[in-house]
């Protein structure tokens, strides 16, 4: 049982793990963000321009309410509506896609960091050599010539 314990011991204070811990805290305040942004800021714009629907209160009613009035005359429900509520599906999937987005910029923030940290500095181009004179060609042209005789 020791060994045991000490296996995950090794396991569980592996940098990888620690950073994964790390990365799910951060993610769960970041969906919390995320999710007050597409509730509080998204959601009401697009209600808006449906004409002040509000996404939360779509369904479908599968089976309604059951109510009955009670003694005081005050309305009592007896049992739940059955609903499918597909204004929060709509609203989550916007979480998601605001989410993946802002993920992916970061990721590609990150590749573009680490690319210019791999990339050495340019080295200037070796100026070429200039070219040789008309005079120089004609001595090499004699030079060879004579090599020929």
């Amino acid at each position: 049982m020791k060994k045991f314990f000490e296996e995950f011991k090794a396991f569980a204070m592996r940098g990888n793990v620690v950073d994964l811990a790390v990365g799910v805290v951060i993610g769960g305040a970041f969906g919390k963000i995320t999710t007050s942004v597409v509730n509080d800021i998204i959601m009401p714009l697009i209600s808006m321009l449906t004409g002040g629907v509000n996404f939360s209160e779509w369904k479908w009613v599968l089976k309604e309410a059951v109510t009955k009035v009670n003694a005081e005359g005050v309305e009592e429900v007896v049992s739940a509506a059955v609903t499918v509520n597909y204004g929060n599906l709509i609203s989550i999937i916007l979480d998601f896609i605001i989410i993946a987005f802002a993920v992916f910029c970061m990721v590609k923030a990150i590749n573009a960091l680490h690319r210019k940290e791999e990339a050495p500095a340019e080295e200037p181009a070796p100026e070429a050599p200039p070219a040789p004179t008309s005079e120089e060609l004609l001595t090499e042209i004699r030079d060879l010539l004579k090599e020929r005789k």
